[in-house]
């Protein structure tokens, strides 16, 4: 009886207690780990959006997240006595297998990278990307998330996005409204312009510099075509555009230039 409680007993000293500390160990170090990972990933985020976009500074700060609690993981693991070495290549075996079943999503994930560094775009510009026009909302992982001009909901997929031209109109500080303006064969174009340059020069919104560009374009089938090219700031775009096409209408209605319409001429030979 004595030698059974002394083989407990050691037992006890030997194996349970170690492991038991172990374990206690272990848990220690995931949970304090976790939330140091959880406290320097916020502290991260916080110091990048002072110097660079938010949306790069949310995903560093995310990245940084992971890595750091894949870090606490194997450590807590160790601890138990573990061997991480074998941990590990299963992890890069499993990342393997699931990197070929998600070839598109890890495609997805590279183009999203690419788009936080190169930065093409940010959060509030209006673009053309992946064959998708939009306001950029949230630049994600995988995804970017637009909205249309009536404020429908698009979820665009990095990869299609990195590999389509992209196209900025928010970029610039100012854009170029490209009008075109038909008027008859028998207007007198001298007065069209001035006419024309009257309209623009009311209107504020338009840039004094550059000058707008007035000139005839094209002798078309059934008009005098003439391009309006005037210079505004990008946010006021729209609203010159179609108010310009407006106030040259009731101008040219007001000085009796005559916008023509497609018509064809019909001529009968009498038979003798």
């Amino acid at each position: 009886m004595e030698e059974v409680t002394a083989l407990s007993a050691e037992f006890v000293e030997q194996n349970l207690v170690p492991y038991t500390f172990n374990i206690i160990a272990a848990l220690a170090i995931f949970i304090i780990g976790r939330w140091l990972v959880k406290r320097i990933a916020a502290l991260m985020e916080t110091g990048l959006k002072r110097k660079v976009d938010p949306t790069v500074a949310t995903f560093l700060a995310r990245v940084a997240h992971v890595a750091l609690l894949a870090f606490v993981i194997i450590a807590a693991v160790d601890r138990l006595g573990v061997q991480t070495a074998s941990l590990i290549a299963l992890f890069g075996a499993a990342g393997l297998a699931v990197g070929l079943a998600l070839n598109n999503s890890l495609a997805n994930f590279a183009a999203g990278v690419m788009l936080l560094v190169l930065r093409p775009f940010k959060v509030g510009d209006y673009v053309e990307a992946g064959n998708t026009a939009g306001t950029i909302r949230e630049i994600r992982i995988f995804s970017t998330l637009m909205t249309s001009p009536d404020n429908k909901v698009i979820l665009v997929p990095n990869g299609s996005i990195m590999n389509n031209q992209i196209v900025n109109y928010s970029a610039m500080p100012t854009r170029r409204v490209d009008l075109v303006f038909g008027v008859s064969y028998d207007a007198d174009l001298s007065k069209v312009k001035e006419a024309i340059k009257a309209v623009l020069a009311a209107d504020e919104r338009i840039l004094a510099d550059p000058a707008p560009n007035i000139a005839v374009s094209e002798l078309a089938d059934s008009s005098v075509n003439l391009i309006v090219r005037p210079w505004v700031n990008s946010a006021d775009y729209w609203a010159v555009y179609w108010g310009t096409i407006e106030a040259v209408k009731r101008k040219f209605d007001d000085e009796g230039i005559t916008i023509p319409f497609p018509q064809m001429d019909v001529h009968f030979d009498k038979p003798e």
